[in-house]
């Protein structure tokens, strides 16, 4: 069984559930078709290849041509782990995965976040920085930094400014509001990681 699928993230909306308006996140489906199966005969792994076509290409029909040169025709070529293997699955086919979702179910979002280049302490751990009152010269620097420790050493692990962002995260436990089936999208409750255009993953989440 197929674990999961990927897409592109849109951007955030807002929903009304019942009497309240919920924040949500939409999620591009359209565009992916299947480009390889591995099996663990060949591969020595179960998982199966997807592809979006590149925005050029998507009225066009699929080719088998369009494996030989995948970065030509592709933007992204990912791959979906599977425990067992699936008959079904057919290279050229569209990876209408996200048809195995239904509203109400839980999933989890996976996705790199946002770059946000050399960040400060003020903005990458929350600092409060100097009071701006009674002569404070602090500002936003980070203050003492190796005081009351052996020779003046500096703890691992301190919080030092750096740079932020561009890290794997999950968003677990999130639901599936809408499947828009005419839209090729997904929406799902709450933010996700990354920015609009992200790559993301969607898999079932735990019960």
């Amino acid at each position: 069984m197929v674990s999961g699928f990927w897409g592109k993230k849109i951007g955030m909306t807002q929903l009304f559930s019942g009497n309240k308006v919920v924040p949500a996140t939409v999620i591009d489906i359209s565009s992916w078709y299947i480009t390889d199966v591995k099996t663990q005969d060949r591969d020595g792994y179960l998982a199966v290849q997807v592809g979006k076509v590149k925005k050029r290409y998507e009225k066009e029909e699929f080719s088998p041509t369009w494996l030989k040169n995948k970065r030509v025709y592709f933007t992204f070529v990912r791959e979906i782990p599977m425990k067992e293997s699936v008959k079904d699955l057919e290279i050229g086919k569209v990876a209408n995965f996200h048809a195995l979702f239904n509203e109400g179910d839980t999933v989890d979002v996976s996705g790199v976040t946002k770059g946000n280049g050399f960040a400060g302490v003020v903005r990458r751990w929350n600092f409060a920085g100097g009071r701006g009152s009674h002569g404070c010269t602090q500002g936003r620097t980070p203050g003492a930094v190796g005081g009351l420790t052996r020779s003046g050493k500096v703890v691992k692990g301190k919080k030092f400014p750096g740079h932020m962002g561009v890290k794997k995260r999950t968003m677990q436990g999130l639901e599936v509001v809408k499947v828009l089936k005419d839209d090729n999208a997904i929406v799902v409750k709450g933010s996700i990681p990354g920015k609009a255009g992200s790559l993301v993953f969607v898999r079932k989440g735990r019960a």
